[in-house]
C-alpha cells in the first residue's frame, strides 16, 4: 500500500493536506518524503486511525516504540518526532507540546 493511499484511508484528503503544508513551508522533496514515511508509520502503528482521534499520549507511545523495539538512532528518532510535530501543527492545526515529547 502506498503512503498516499494509507494517509487517505485513515483520513480522506490527508495526503493532499500534507502536500499543501509541505509546499506552504517550502520543504525539500526529501524532507517531504521523510515526513510522509514517518507519518504513515505512526498511523499504521495505530491501525490507520485518523490522526484527529489520536492524542499526545499516542505520539509518546509510538516514539517509545521506535526507541525500544526498533533501536532507532537519535537522528532518525528526531526525524520521526519532527514529522509528527509537522503533522499536528501544520496539517491538523493541533500543535503538540514539544517539551513533553523531548527525549529523556
Amino acid at each position: 500500500m502506498s503512503t498516499t493511499v494509507a494517509l487517505d484511508e485513515c483520513q480522506p484528503g490527508l495526503s493532499f493536506e500534507l502536500a499543501e503544508a509541505v509546499r506552504d513551508q517550502h520543504l525539500s522533496s526529501r524532507t517531504s518524503q521523510t515526513y510522509q514515511h514517518w507519518i504513515t508509520q505512526y498511523l499504521a502503528y495505530f491501525d490507520l486511525k485518523s490522526p484527529n482521534s489520536l492524542s499526545e499520549k499516542n505520539v509518546k507511545e509510538f516514539l517509545k516504540h521506535l526507541v525500544k523495539k526498533m533501536s532507532l538512532s537519535r537522528a532518525r528518532l528526531n526525524q520521526a518526532r519532527e514529522a509528527l510535530f509537522f503533522l499536528y501543527e501544520k496539517v491538523l492545526k493541533k500543535p503538540l507540546k514539544r517539551k513533553e515529547l523531548e527525549p529523556s
